[in-house]
């Protein structure tokens, strides 16, 4: 008799930048969440569908856990927070290269609150001796009774391949919550205003990613077969000193987000683009309710 099918709801929460987004890009093998060195690179909860044998894990990427200052920093927290509930497992993931007491500490009231199991990813292995890696594990499973301790390399894919027969026996037996050719539930034009919003983190300084925010306002597919599709996309920042950065001398930064955007765009649909950017002065949204909702952080 085969056994029955599987699915699930799978959280991947941790600290900022300790690789959650690498993690997700790497069980998925393809692209699906921007990634960069920024801290709070992730601000809404993703979810990435991965079909296996014998069963389909609905993974959750989540914003970092941090202590919230400004409205948005909150926000995030939130999101992570509420991407918790009513999951099958969830994901902790802890920077290898990082004290344990640290990564555990702003985590520890809320995994003492969660009922489902809870597996510890302690990740960037490569970075660290064998002999720090085995004193970390062992710090490790004396602060939580974790249900699987894996170590692993996201950015490298070693020990990755471990995660889904671990997972996959835990969650419950049922259909597939999704079909099997696609990715993800998230829309295209968010899917495109988050590979513009990495080019801008990755290309600009340190002050610029955390004041940026990127709606897509035109997303036209046309009627003609092979025709272009056109998008247009405005690039939110919170004063005239980064709107200069952003778009930079005679237009260079700019020019270099959008060609480095599209490129990818146009992988992502399969389609030649024609992507317009604009850039304007959203003065400190980021601690604005209203404009926030506006921009897509309700």
């Amino acid at each position: 008799m085969s056994e029955k099918f599987r699915s699930g709801f799978v959280a991947i929460i941790g600290r900022p930048n300790v690789g959650k987004s690498t993690l997700l890009n790497c069980i998925l093998g393809e692209k699906l969440v921007i990634t960069s060195d920024k801290p709070q690179t992730t601000r809404n909860r993703i979810q990435g569908i991965h079909n296996v044998e014998g069963g389909q894990i609905v993974f959750i990427d989540t914003p970092g856990i941090h202590k919230g200052r400004s409205r948005l920093n909150r926000y995030m927290v939130d999101e992570a927070g509420a991407a918790l509930e009513g999951v099958d497992v969830v994901l902790f993931l802890v920077d290898a290269t990082a004290k344990p007491v640290q990564q555990f500490e702003l985590l520890q009231e809320r995994l003492g609150r969660i009922d489902a199991p809870v597996i510890l990813i302690v990740n960037k292995i490569d970075l660290i001796s064998r002999e720090q890696l085995i004193l970390k594990l062992a710090e490790y499973g004396k602060l939580h009774n974790f249900r699987e301790i894996v170590p692993l390399s996201a950015a490298k894919g070693e020990g990755v391949d471990r995660l889904d027969r671990l997972i996959l026996p835990l969650l419950p037996e049922g259909p597939a919550y999704f079909p099997d050719d696609i990715l993800t539930d998230a829309p295209e034009r968010f899917v495109v205003a988050e590979i513009i919003r990495e080019k801008v983190f990755r290309h600009t300084g340190d002050e610029i990613p955390y004041a940026v925010a990127v709606n897509v306002e035109e997303f036209d597919e046309g009627e003609e077969e092979n025709g272009l599709i056109r998008i247009s996309a405005v690039i939110s920042v919170e004063r005239e000193t980064q709107k200069g950065i952003v778009i930079g001398k005679h237009g260079a930064m700019l020019k270099k987000v959008g060609t480095l955007a599209r490129k990818e765009i146009e992988q992502l649909l399969g389609a030649r683009v024609f992507l317009e950017l604009f850039v304007r002065v959203r003065k400190d949204w980021t601690g604005n309710k209203n404009m926030m909702k506006e921009l897509g952080y309700e």
